[in-house]
């Protein structure tokens, strides 16, 4: 399908079909060069979801957003946002409250990062979770070709409880590959504000703690009285809570990303 056919959020992105491991999604491709495979926060591919894409496509990389639930294009609103949770809850390929186990809906993008770097080429692909999906780009790493994980404010499993609020969402065999993985050279990368309760403190000391220097956890000061004025509730870095502003912290860490990605993917 042409770019022509999309909603205007889109423009400039081509869609393709993609079928794997009984998994069927709409993907959306931009760009040229490394493939990073983007995968999208609830409510789904926002307007700021697509921005983030065509800010990776403008630096040089093919941004890929597979649309796993939600409408493309459509704008984040509250009871839209809340309709695709509840119904995210009981769908069997996410796992919500797994604190050992990845969601089924991993394996199918592990194969998709498969294919991207088999068209893209480099040296191998990105591939960046936000929020409900966060921690998917962890599980990804069980794909050789995935060389540049980013973490961004990863939320499942959902916190209900102290073991939750601490867990990664990957099984035991998993996190033994990619830790195995990090100790060669590796490296993963994290995002988060540091009073998000979606994404709890306790899940960044995991993340230290099992990786050791190989991961690098950006966290931004969003408490009372913070130099920026950056709301408690703040959630999303790179899309809706996201100042494009030269100095601002969200901006740091966008910068951080990019980097990361030419680091891993151009170098």
């Amino acid at each position: 399908m042409s770019s022509a056919a999309l909603a205007p959020e889109l423009a400039g992105f081509t869609r393709r079909e993609f079928a794997a491991d009984a998994a069927a999604w709409p993907v959306y491709w931009r760009g040229s060069g490394p493939g990073v495979v983007i995968i999208h926060e609830i409510p789904g591919i926002t307007p700021a979801v697509a921005r983030f894409g065509r800010r990776l496509a403008d630096a040089g990389f093919t941004a890929v957003l597979p649309s796993l639930f939600g409408t493309p294009g459509r704008r984040l609103g509250v009871g839209y946002a809340a309709g695709v949770a509840a119904r995210l809850c009981v769908r069997r390929e996410f796992h919500v409250l797994a604190r050992r186990q990845s969601s089924e809906v991993v394996a199918p993008l592990r194969t998709l990062c498969r294919m991207v770097h088999a068209e893209c080429g480099g040296p191998g692909v990105g591939a960046l979770g936000m929020c409900f999906t966060g921690n998917f780009a962890l599980g990804l790493m069980l794909e050789p070709a995935v060389l540049a994980p980013v973490l961004s404010q990863p939320s499942l499993p959902f916190g209900l409880t102290g073991a939750q609020r601490a867990a990664l969402h990957v099984s035991a065999d998993e996190l033994a590959a990619v830790k195995a993985r990090v100790a060669a050279g590796e490296r993963v990368l994290g995002l988060r504000f540091t009073h998000d309760l979606a994404c709890p403190p306790a899940r960044f000391r995991t993340l230290r703690a099992e990786l050791g220097p190989g991961f690098e956890g950006i966290e931004i000061d969003s408490g009372p009285g913070n130099a920026h004025g950056i709301p408690r509730w703040a959630h999303s870095v790179l899309t809706n809570d996201l100042v494009d502003r030269e100095g601002h912290p969200t901006r740091a860490a966008l910068e951080r990303v990019l980097t990361f990605l030419r680091e891993r993917l151009q170098a």
